[in-house]
């Protein structure tokens, strides 16, 4: 099956294009180690809590 011709005509100008999303990756990244870092510490808040329990 051979693709339709206006994907054929489209791919050199997909090509030339110049990418303006790489913006988006210093959000993800930063959103993705601000989880992980909140996971560990509200892990290590519970289980600190109940090893040492308030007086």
């Amino acid at each position: 099956m051979r693709p339709a011709l206006g994907a054929v005509r489209s791919r050199p100008m997909l090509l030339a294009a110049e990418p303006w999303h790489y913006w988006i990756a210093l959000p993800l990244v930063g959103g993705g180690l601000l989880a992980v870092v909140a996971g560990i510490a509200g892990y290590l808040r519970k289980v600190q809590s109940v090893k040492h329990p308030k007086r």
